[in-house]
């Protein structure tokens, strides 16, 4: 956390994963039909990436019944390197039992090894190195049913990750390349639950353009936005507002991919340097003017600072009140 044509499209609703009415995705996207009733009616998604989750479900439980509704959609985090096959393998899984759909933040790296990872550059990728293994997890969730969203390669527009095209090796050109190859070998092996997802870091002073890493709407479902109000937990960042965050970040991807859904897919705000309530409060107020965004998924962890909703009561309060109703 920090940033060739294919088969015919077709327009179909999936209500569940923010796709609007209008939103042209492949067949695959017609997984309308297997999405519960319950996220089925709901017009913006509401994602959360929660400490313990899949492992345990007490955090996930104790928020839920304090914030008043479950998510649409949990995040779990994989690394091609530690995770070797898709952990929830059957739909009695307990990633069914508590979520309607799961995302998957996908990324092909060893966490241990930094950036400079040969192994997995994208051009390895690109030329069908790892397909082995994207084989096999295509057949798992395509055996799994139920809907998943992948965020592959998230944040590529920074230089953290391996995959960005600032390092590793890698150059201009090879994120699309390397993303394209991913979905064409889901799209080989017949997979029709999947939606993929698009989502840069929010664009900064020396970040990787957009338009170059953007693989072309015939392989995205969504694009979305990471981004985070750092406050004063780090040295050299300081409060930011919501829009200051993800405004500029939002109107670009709304010129680069005008006919996709856009979802905040990772934020968080932090209790030091300003006031993290009002932050959340300002946070509704802003989607509420901005109903191009479909979804947001909060990163609800106690990691680099407490990012939890429940950090403060007055931080719970403003959740709980800002948050969209089921089928809102």
């Amino acid at each position: 956390m920090y940033a060739n044509p294919r088969p015919t499209r077709r327009a179909v609703l999936v209500g569940a994963l923010g796709l609007g009415a209008s939103a042209v995705v492949p067949p695959r996207a017609a997984a309308a039909s297997a999405l519960s009733s319950a996220a089925a009616t709901t017009g913006r998604v509401y994602g959360l990436a929660v400490e313990g989750w899949p492992g345990s479900t007490t955090y996930l439980n104790q928020l839920n019944r304090k914030v008043g509704r479950k998510p649409d959609q949990l995040t779990y985090y994989a690394s091609w390197a530690t995770v070797p096959d898709f952990p929830f393998a059957w739909p009695g899984s307990r990633a069914a039992a508590t979520t309607p759909a799961v995302e998957l933040v996908w990324e092909p790296w060893n966490p241990a090894h930094g950036t400079s990872q040969p192994a997995y550059s994208l051009a390895a990728i690109a030329r069908g190195a790892h397909d082995a293994y994207l084989r096999r997890w295509a057949a798992q969730i395509k055996a799994y049913r139920l809907p998943v969203v992948i965020r592959f390669a998230h944040e590529m527009n920074g230089d953290w990750y391996p995959w960005a095209e600032a390092v590793n090796g890698n150059a201009p050109g090879d994120y699309a390349a390397a993303w394209r190859h991913v979905v064409e070998v889901f799209d080989a092996a017949g997979v029709p639950n999947v939606t993929w997802s698009w989502a840069p870091n929010v664009s900064y002073y020396g970040s990787w353009p957009l338009a170059g890493l953007y693989p072309g709407d015939g392989y995205v479902d969504r694009v979305g936005v990471d981004g985070y109000n750092w406050g004063t937990s780090r040295p050299q960042s300081q409060w930011r507002t919501v829009d200051e965050v993800f405004g500029p970040t939002v109107a670009e991807l709304g010129s680069l991919a005008p006919t996709k859904p856009i979802h905040i897919t990772e934020t968080g705000c932090t209790e030091l340097g300003g006031n993290k309530a009002a932050w959340i409060t300002g946070m509704w107020t802003w989607l509420d003017a901005h109903p191009q965004v479909r979804g947001l998924t909060w990163f609800s962890f106690n990691k680099e600072t407490d990012w939890r909703i429940d950090s403060s009561s007055a931080s719970l309060v403003a959740f709980r009140n800002g948050l969209w109703p089921v089928g809102a």
